[in-house]
């Protein structure tokens, strides 16, 4: 039932609470804007005071989860606060709502009991081991990692408590607190001398207007993840002179939309997530001077392609020149002309780009990845897979055949003094001319004929032949090429009723002049090995 809907029923609406209840309760003096918890969801008080015509106060508040919510902050006609979302908020009594507890008693209450009493000399916090010899009433000098995750932390409590209590911190996790403001978590970290790593996902702070007077308090800070805090790009920048050393950003899932270039702040920034951010992609490379900005995520970001139009294709450009891990999943990628222009990073080593349908949805993942390879000479790591030397030999042979009749159709000649390819041929595969200079044009016969990547197109026949055994006649049959020689060796076993192990397999063929090449990885696909229709493949026991 929702706010204003029946007077008769306005008690059971406002949460169910009555004027007795709220009488029994004492408000924090400054209750408006703080963060509270109710029934395990969290939100933001925004308004304090009576709702006619119940008696007795009031929260208004914004739930961080609008599902919770009933109303946006109005009441029969009257408007008291405002959410984000139409159903973002509701009424509740204040002795509904928790306000949290300061950072102190959190701490002594996750850690020291369980610490002293229960777990011995020994244990493990937040997967790193501790010995407790040292740990005391007062003193936790063993703890390098403390983790408050969801434990309703609202305040700092005495900061020279904080300061004795846990001088060797290193990385602190705050995620899902009670938190309200930037002042609150810089009264708890400005105590934590050594403090590297900060995390303060899924709370909601709000802003300072001068944030360098607490630099202070981050002046060591080197990781920092806000993701779900459901901050702007603009947010982000005007809190950024807080973290004046930060190495590593993380904002996924926030309101980050249009991008600018960061000046005078996160200069050294080596990581940064934007991942789960609906990006105006043209601002992407607001981000491409970061000097020290090597790993980049904007998987799930609506992102269609990034465009480096300072240099031609097959050139290198000025942006991003630092980065060296690009993480792209499940986005709109939908042409290959994008990954050509990632060619373009100078510096680029390891790639993730699974989930991009659009793109390769008429492949099977093998040829998509054997694209991806042929077109990134760099590359050493994609979709978190090591690109060994003979995956990318194997990966740039098959380029060159797969778009040989196209290069030759061109213009392309194998006389170097005659091989002239169109511009739109070398603009659509730039990394052709250098792939048959480094390893000479594909004979015609070699060369594939164009056509739809789709599955049932991928299919080679081939006949299998037993040398050894003149009483088995050969058998043609249709095998995906992206099917691996194992998987093969498993099909014969049973075919001929031998253990997989006890085949030996080469192939032949028309082309070949007699000559047979092993099939020796049982990893590789077909594909990998250029096996074509017609070809033969020769099956020996050991």
């Amino acid at each position: 039932m929702k706010i204003g809907c029946e007077t008769a029923a306005v008690c059971m609406v406002l949460d169910n609470m009555s004027a007795a209840d709220s009488r029994e309760v004492e408000m924090p003096a400054e209750a408006l804007g703080r963060r509270v918890s109710c029934e395990g969801e969290r939100g933001t008080v925004r308004y304090v005071g009576e709702v006619p015509p119940t008696a007795g106060p009031w929260l208004g508040v914004e739930w961080d989860n609008s599902e919770r919510g009933k109303h946006d902050g109005s009441h029969e006609g009257i408007k008291y606060f405002t959410c984000r979302h139409p159903t973002g908020g509701s009424f509740v009594r204040p002795k509904k709502a928790s306000f949290g507890v300061d950072f102190m008693s959190a701490v002594r209450d996750l850690y020291q009991f369980n610490l002293q009493e229960v777990f011995g000399p020994q244990t493990t916090i937040a997967s790193k081991t501790v010995e407790v010899s040292g740990f005391t009433k007062n003193r936790a000098d063993s703890l390098g990692v403390v983790s408050l995750r969801h434990r309703e932390v609202s305040s700092p409590g005495p900061g020279d408590q904080i300061r004795t209590f846990m001088p060797d911190v290193r990385s602190l996790d705050l995620c899902g607190n009670l938190l309200s403001s930037w002042e609150n978590v810089a009264e708890i970290t400005e105590n934590i001398e050594h403090l590297r790593e900060l995390l303060l996902s899924h709370n909601r702070l709000s802003l300072i207007s001068d944030p360098v007077s607490l630099s202070h308090a981050f002046s060591s800070l080197n990781v920092l993840s806000l993701a779900g805090c459901q901050l702007t790009w603009t947010q982000v920048l005007q809190c950024a002179p807080m973290w004046p050393r930060l190495e590593e950003l993380y904002l996924a899932e926030n309101d980050i939309t249009e991008l600018s270039r960061p000046l005078d702040v996160v200069q050294d920034l080596r990581v940064l997530d934007l991942s789960s951010n609906p990006l105006v992609q043209d601002s992407i490379l607001s981000l491409a001077y970061l000097p020290r900005l090597e790993n980049l995520n904007l998987s799930t970001t609506e992102l269609s392609g990034l465009q480096f139009d300072d240099v031609p294709p097959g050139g290198k450009t000025g942006m991003f020149t630092t980065l060296k891990v690009l993480i792209l999943n499940h986005n709109n990628i939908a042409q290959w002309s994008a990954v050509n222009e990632l060619a373009k990073l100078q510096s680029l080593v390891e790639l993730s780009f699974r989930h991009n349908k659009q793109l390769t949805n008429d492949l099977t993942p093998q040829t998509a990845n054997q694209l991806i390879i042929a077109k990134l000479p760099q590359l050493a790591v994609l979709n978190k897979s090591r690109v060994l030397p003979d995956d990318r030999r194997g990966a740039e042979l098959d380029y060159i055949k797969t778009f040989g009749l196209e290069w030759l159709a061109s213009g392309g000649n194998r006389d170097p003094a005659e091989n002239r390819p169109s511009a739109t041929f070398t603009c659509t595969h730039p990394r052709y001319l250098p792939l048959i200079q480094k390893y000479g044009a594909a004979e015609e016969g070699e060369l594939k004929k164009q056509t739809p990547f789709a599955l049932k197109n991928q299919l080679i026949s081939v006949t299998i032949v037993c040398p050894e055994e003149a009483e088995r006649l050969p058998v043609v049959k249709k095998l995906p090429d992206s099917m691996t020689v194992q998987k093969v060796k498993g099909l014969l076993s049973r075919m001929l009723k031998v253990p997989g192990a006890a085949i030996t397999l080469t192939y032949t063929g028309p082309k070949m002049n007699g000559s047979e090449v092993d099939l020796d990885n049982d990893l590789k696909p077909l594909q990998f090995y250029s096996i074509e229709n017609g070809d033969s493949l020769l099956v020996r026991r050991t």
